[in-house]
């Protein structure tokens, strides 16, 4: 039984990062911070939602999202104001545009690059060598191989 309790505690542990003082009296506000919360990263944790984070820049973060929405701004203005304050580095999905873009195509375009000169390297080994010795100077590396 209190290992059970102990998984669920642990299970629950990013439930926990939200304090009772941040949580909004309005439960349609209060599911849009988490929502935008949970697609923000804390900059302290890496790969850690603020939601689920107990840093204190990701708590600073989860007021400021829910002031924003008390203020009457929509989703994509908290973002913009998260991302305008923090750089697009706090977004746990970034865009895939502008020079996002690059980053998003540059690894399948180098594995692609690395795979063509595998195979171009491989079809050459396997055709032979290319340039044989001549007669002539098989017969003087053996000459030269000779004890």
């Amino acid at each position: 039984m209190k290992r059970l309790a102990l998984i669920l505690a642990l299970v629950a542990a990013p439930a926990f990062a939200v304090e009772p003082d941040e949580v909004l009296d309005d439960p349609a506000l209060e599911a849009r911070a988490r929502e935008i919360s949970a697609g923000l990263r804390c900059p302290v944790c890496r790969n850690e939602s603020i939601d689920e984070s107990n840093a204190g820049v990701s708590r600073d973060l989860r007021l400021m999202v829910r002031e924003r929405l008390v203020a009457g701004d929509s989703d994509a203005e908290v973002v913009r104001a998260v991302v305008d304050r923090y750089g697009e580095f706090v977004l746990l999905k970034p865009d895939a545009s502008g020079a996002n873009l690059v980053l998003w195509l540059a690894a399948p375009g180098l594995l692609l690059l690395a795979g063509g000169v595998a195979f171009v390297s491989i079809r050459r080994r396997a055709s032979g060598p290319e340039d044989r010795l001549t007669e002539e100077e098989e017969t003087r590396l053996k000459d030269i191989l000779k004890p």
